[in-house]
């Protein structure tokens, strides 16, 4: 029996009760730390990519000679961001999903703008931007998608 007081000193299914309200709380916050590292996982791999492509664009020159003429083009430099590689194979697999478009890298100053005797205070400048592609709960949860930016400047060195 219960006595007067009814439900209130009974514990029984206490227990579930305080699952019911913790599990919830605890999925979000867990699914919440799971998208942010991916994001993070996206943006570092975004900067390996500029900073690979701005190490060979740093090292480019346009054509001095027409005897000598210069290996170093656009499609290269974009392959190295995305790809990691400067020929990918028919199935390489890109750094960051959704990276691939050559308006998502943009590379400073163009080939026929860089400097054929480099001088300290050359820069070459490469940007890569990409919309981070997360999970359907995660992009309806935003009103926008979120962009990944990261940029670098190196000195040009030429080869």
């Amino acid at each position: 029996m219960l006595g007067k007081l009814g439900y209130s000193r009974d514990e029984r299914g206490a227990v579930l009760v305080e699952a019911l309200i913790a599990f919830p709380v605890m999925s979000i916050i867990s699914f919440g730390l799971l998208e942010f590292g991916y994001m993070m996982w996206e943006r570092q791999q975004l900067a390996m990519g500029v900073r690979d492509a701005a190490r060979y664009w740093s090292r480019c020159r346009p054509v001095f000679s027409p005897t000598v003429p210069s290996a170093c083009n656009e499609t290269t430099a974009r392959n190295i961001a995305f790809y990691g590689t400067p020929v990918p194979g028919t199935n390489e697999p890109r750094r960051v999903p959704g990276w691939d478009d050559s308006s998502q890298l943009l590379l400073y100053p163009s080939k026929g703008s860089l400097s054929t005797a480099p001088q300290d205070d050359d820069i070459v400048k490469v940007v890569g931007t990409v919309v981070h592609q997360g999970s359907p709960a995660f992009s309806a949860i935003l009103s926008s998608p979120v962009t990944i930016s990261y940029s670098l400047e190196m000195r040009q060195i030429g080869w």
